[in-house]
């Protein structure tokens, strides 16, 4: 996986957040920031990191994300590897 896929996966994962107005709280109670921090944030480059985090700390959350994006779960993981370096397995 290069990195611009793993980009993309996070990019979407975003967008899947996005649509959810529980999980929207949850990153917003987990980032301890507001909605405009959150955009703030989402132009720095570790906040792709952020995302596959936020998704990958509960099974379901990655579940319900790879199947609205018609990717395989450990895509996801994969993807966190890429970006933020060290071995998935």
């Amino acid at each position: 996986m290069t990195r611009n896929e793993a980009r993309d996966i996070a990019d979407a994962g975003f967008a899947h957040i996005a649509g959810d107005a529980e999980l929207v709280g949850a990153l917003l109670a987990q980032s301890g920031s507001d909605v405009a921090g959150l955009r703030a944030m989402a132009a720095r480059p570790e906040f792709s990191v952020f995302v596959l985090d936020f998704l990958l700390e509960h099974d379901q959350r990655v579940l319900d994300f790879a199947q609205a994006a018609q990717i395989a779960p450990q895509r996801v993981l994969l993807a966190r590897a890429v970006l933020g370096g060290g071995d998935p397995w």
